[in-house]
């Protein structure tokens, strides 16, 4: 199939394909006599891969490693768990920060009284992170 079928069937975008290509992650497709890239089943399977995996957040490097896994069956289970729970325990570390951040920007948004810029706290917190705590000691 063409590269703008193989992009439909496994939701890449065409400059993606190209992308994963340039750094390694796909094969370099058949050409026909026209020059037109050809792709068969199999690499469409490796792109819905490569997809998957950046749908779960992981790395271009870590797809890499996966993906050498995936291609040697006689390989151990054991490292693709290990990658795996690696990348999870990034995934909880990673929404332990957002949720801070959100706690935080949401005691900022709590704490603004509207009114003029100059006196706006969301500004006053982005200048100076000390200020939320002042601002927070002065209405208790």
């Amino acid at each position: 199939m063409k590269i703008s079928e193989a992009a439909a069937a496994s939701g890449c975008h065409l400059e993606t394909i190209r992308y994963y290509e340039r750094v390694g992650l796909m094969p370099k497709p058949g050409r026909t006599a026209s020059g037109y890239r050809v792709y068969t089943e199999t690499e469409v399977d490796r792109l819905r891969f490569i997809s998957r995996g950046r749908e779960l957040g992981f790395s271009l490097e870590e797809i890499r490693s996966l993906l050498r896994l995936d291609d040697d069956p006689a390989m151990s289970c054991h490292e693709v768990d290990v990658i795996a729970r690696t990348h999870l325990a990034d995934i909880h570390d990673r929404v332990r920060k957002l949720t801070r951040m959100a706690k935080e920007l949401q005691r900022t948004i709590d704490g603004c009284a509207g009114g003029k810029r100059a006196q706006c706290a969301i500004l006053g917190v982005l200048r100076d992170p000390t200020t939320q705590s002042r601002v927070a000691a002065a209405r208790s």
